[in-house]
């Protein structure tokens, strides 16, 4: 464990200044690519993949929450819109009535293939692009450590 409380060095402080600009940059073309291909925001378009990824594309409302990484509250919030359009369905689980299904319509189905072609030229220009085959897998296997060490806390 580290001493949270030492100043960051400045090779440590420029790598995470670069991280947090890219992030942020990176994640405001996804935003802009979804809205004008689907008019979808990035949260919404992580439920609609999450989903068409589970089987039966169907998860649970807290499996999804945990997949996504957001707050059941928000999920809760991102689903109702995604529902208001059509594009998710919620059902009570026969199994625990506690439990709710969100579950990926026809529509949702359609509107994620819509706006993926474009989803992926963006990653693939903003980020994929930029490194090598070597970077690419450094920067995966870095990143991964780092949301695996989150994760468990």
């Amino acid at each position: 464990m580290t001493d949270d409380g030492r100043p960051l060095e400045p090779a440590q402080l420029r790598a995470w200044m670069a991280f947090v600009s890219a992030s942020h940059l990176i994640d405001h073309e996804v935003e802009r690519q979804l809205k004008r291909d689907g008019g979808l925001s990035h949260p919404e378009f992580e439920v609609l993949l999450r989903l068409r990824g589970a089987e039966g594309n169907r998860m649970r409302m807290s499996d999804l929450a945990r997949e996504v990484m957001i707050s059941k509250s928000r999920l809760t919030y991102q689903v109702t819109q995604l529902e208001r359009a059509g594009l998710v369905r919620r059902t009570g689980c026969e199994s625990d009535r506690r439990s709710i299904w969100a579950e990926l319509t026809p529509e949702g189905s359609a509107a994620l293939d819509k706006v993926r072609p474009g989803h992926r030229r963006v990653v693939r220009e903003a980020l994929i692009d930029m490194l090598s085959a070597e970077e690419l897998a450094l920067f995966g296997d870095a990143l991964t450590r780092v949301a695996d060490r989150l994760r468990a806390r």
